[in-house]
């Protein structure tokens, strides 16, 4: 859990070189062909998601010993994913301090109801549960709405939240600032071809690295009263078990039952905390073939302690009926 200046320097240093450079190059692309720029955007949009991970190591004051630091670097870096820092910072608080609960679903998690819960539900409103769970909304309207829109005036957080809503403001007055100064030199559509691609497919992606960390099929549920913080991390959060040039883009997030247990331990220390410790080595597993299959998943079955798919529901409600 102690942070290492050096080695956070060190990342900071390298990604935000090779996220410079890849920008500079897709910006010069744009004059070869679109369809190289958009080819670019993928590996660009993986530093980028790396770099999110840095600010989400500053919003846990685990990237570096100073809060200062920690603040700074995460702010600036939210500017490149359209994200205040401060109201991410305490909306991500409040997944931690209630993931697994089903009497605390609120911000910063993926909806998920119980299968009780949906069949009580009109059939618009199953309806509408269902868009909201497919991929195409998660992984792509989604992010659309959540980075570009909502993250411009957030109206479902309180008032009384006043950095937080600092935080937004001033976020957007900088990004109003960027587009000045863009119309000024490169031009505002030149801006917008280089990093809506890379915001929607680091956001797309990063969404699927957290939609697969909770939504598996063994994961953890539980109602308030039987609720224990620590089985939500260690059963309620995946070993996501990727190649390993994937760990360095995703930033070791995929350790993240150990992320979940100890929030305050930075991503480059998280591998080797998972090395030293074999208590935390026999928990669910996914490899990247295997999360493939969590997107079936849409209902938490209290009865069977697993979630669900919505034709199994169907098939277990046709005979009841």
């Amino acid at each position: 859990m102690v942070p290492n200046a050096g080695k956070a320097l060190f990342q900071l240093l390298t990604t935000g070189t090779l996220f410079i450079l890849g920008w500079l190059l897709m910006l010069w692309s744009l004059e070869v062909s679109y369809g190289l720029t958009l080819l670019l955007a993928v590996p660009t949009a993986g530093l980028l998601i790396r770099l999110f991970i840095f600010q989400h190591d500053c919003g846990h004051g685990a990237f570096f010993s100073s809060r200062r630091a920690n603040d700074t670097v995460g702010s600036v870096i939210g500017l490149l994913i359209l994200t205040p820092y401060y109201y991410w910072r305490r909306t991500h608080a409040i997944h931690h301090g209630s993931s697994g609960d089903l009497d605390r679903r609120t911000f910063g998690d993926i909806r998920t109801l119980t299968v009780r819960e949906y069949l009580a539900l009109t059939r618009w409103r199953q309806f509408g549960y269902r868009l909201y769970r497919s991929l195409p909304v998660l992984l792509v309207l989604g992010p659309v709405y959540q980075f570009l829109l909502k993250h411009r005036l957030p109206l479902d957080i309180p008032r009384s939240w006043k950095r937080e809503w600092a935080s937004i403001l001033w976020t957007d007055l900088v990004i109003l600032g960027v587009i000045v100064v863009a119309w000024l030199t490169i031009g505002v559509d030149r801006l917008l071809l280089v990093h809506l691609p890379i915001v929607l497919v680091a956001a797309g992606l990063g969404v699927w690295l957290f939609y697969v960390q909770h939504q598996f099929e063994d994961t953890y549920w539980r109602e308030h009263p039987q609720w224990d913080f620590h089985r939500a991390g260690l059963e309620g959060s995946s070993l996501y078990d990727l190649p390993a040039v994937l760990h360095w883009f995703s930033g070791n997030i995929g350790f993240h039952h150990i992320h979940h247990l100890s929030s305050r331990i930075p991503n480059y220390h998280l591998e080797r905390c998972f090395r030293e410790r074999p208590e935390l080595q026999g928990v669910t597993r996914l490899s990247l073939r295997q999360s493939l299959s969590c997107a079936r998943l849409k209902l938490w079955d209290a009865d069977q302690g697993k979630l669900v798919s919505f034709r199994s529901v169907e098939a277990l409600a046709q005979p009841m009926a």
